[in-house]
C-alpha cells in the first residue's frame, strides 16, 4: 500500500525536504542531474507516497506495483525518495558515485527498490509495457508506471512501445511525461520537436491527461484516477526544469551541472524560505 495518508500541505513539506537531500547529494557527489531531478519531484513524491501499492516489505510480492524510471538519469531524486521510504539506510546515499557503491548515475536493480536498469534513454517504456503485459498474461492485478522526460521522446523506441501498449489493451499502464520542454542542447521544440504532445498519444491510441507536475493534489487526481478500459494513459506532467531554486530553473546548464558550496547554500535558503512561508500560512 501507499506509505502514509499525508496531507496535500505534509506532501508540500515532503517535496521541499527532498529537494535540499537532492541538492545535497549531488553536491557531495560532485556529480548529478541537477534540473531534472528538481523537475521531477513531486511527482515521485505523489507516486510513492499516494499511488504505488508497494513498500520495503512487499517489494519482492509478485502483487506490487511497478515503477521504471526510464529518465534514468535523474536517478538521484529516486534515490532520495527510496531512502525516505525506507528501502535502505539514509546513510547510504553518501556513498553515491563512490568506488564499489551500487548507486551510480544511472538505477541499477542492486539498488533495493528499483525495478530495472535504465539511463540508455527510450527503454523504459517498452520495460514498462512488458511488465504490464505480464500482469494481463499472469492474471495479476498490478499496475505499471513509467516516468519519461520530454526529450526522451525522439527515441523511436518509445513509438513502437506505444503502439504495442494500445496494441494489448494495457490499461494497466501509465506512462508519465515530465514535461519540462529543456533538454541538455536547449528547448526540445528547438532539437527535436515533440509538439503536440497530447495529440500524438490519442493518434497511438492512450487516454491522455494533463496535470500541473508539481501540484501534488492535482498529480494525486490524476495519477489515482480510474484508467480507461482498455486503454494505457499517459500523463503529461507540466513541470520546471530546476523548479524550486530561482537561479536553476528553465537554465539548461543545470541539466548535469553540481552547485558549489555558496550555490549550494544560496539554493537550501530560498527552499527554507519557501518551507516557512507555508508554515505561516498554515499556522
Amino acid at each position: 500500500m501507499p506509505a502514509t495518508l499525508m496531507t496535500d500541505r505534509e506532501l508540500q513539506f515532503k517535496s521541499i525536504a527532498y529537494r535540499r537531500a537532492l541538492l545535497q547529494l549531488i553536491f557531495s557527489a560532485g556529480a548529478g542531474h541537477t534540473g531534472g531531478g528538481l523537475s521531477c519531484l513531486d511527482i515521485l513524491n505523489v507516486l510513492y507516497h499516494r499511488i504505488l501499492r508497494v513498500s520495503p516489505e512487499t517489494r519482492d510480492s509478485p502483487d506490487r506495483d511497478r515503477y521504471v524510471q526510464s529518465k534514468g538519469h535523474s536517478v538521484e531524486a529516486l534515490y532520495v525518495v527510496l531512502a525516505d521510504r525506507g528501502f535502505f539506510p539514509r546513510t547510504d546515499l553518501q556513498t553515491v558515485c563512490r568506488y564499489q557503491s551500487p548507486y551510480v548515475g544511472h538505477p541499477t536493480r542492486k539498488v533495493p527498490g528499483i525495478e530495472m536498469n535504465t539511463g540508455a534513454l527510450g527503454h523504459g517504456l517498452a520495460i514498462s509495457a512488458g511488465m504490464a503485459l505480464a500482469a494481463k498474461l499472469d492474471g495479476r492485478s498490478y499496475r505499471v508506471f513509467t516516468l519519461l522526460g520530454d526529450g526522451e521522446l525522439a527515441e523511436g523506441s518509445n513509438w513502437e512501445a506505444a503502439m504495442a501498449a494500445s496494441h494489448y489493451r494495457l490499461d494497466n499502464l501509465t506512462a508519465i511525461i515530465d514535461h519540462n520542454t529543456l533538454q541538455i542542447t536547449g528547448p526540445t521544440r528547438d532539437v527535436c520537436s515533440n509538439e503536440p504532445l497530447d495529440d500524438k498519444w490519442r493518434a497511438f491510441g492512450w487516454t491522455v491527461r494533463e496535470t500541473d507536475g508539481h501540484d501534488v493534489a492535482a498529480l494525486t487526481r490524476v495519477l489515482g484516477a480510474p484508467p480507461e478500459p482498455g486503454k494505457p494513459t499517459c500523463v503529461i506532467a507540466h513541470t520546471i526544469k530546476g523548479k524550486g531554486v530561482s537561479f536553476m530553473e528553465s537554465v539548461p546548464r543545470w541539466h548535469h551541472g553540481v552547485p558549489t558550496a555558496a550555490e549550494l547554500a544560496r539554493a537550501v535558503a530560498e527552499l527554507d524560505a519557501v518551507e516557512t512561508r507555508l508554515r505561516e500560512e498554515a499556522a
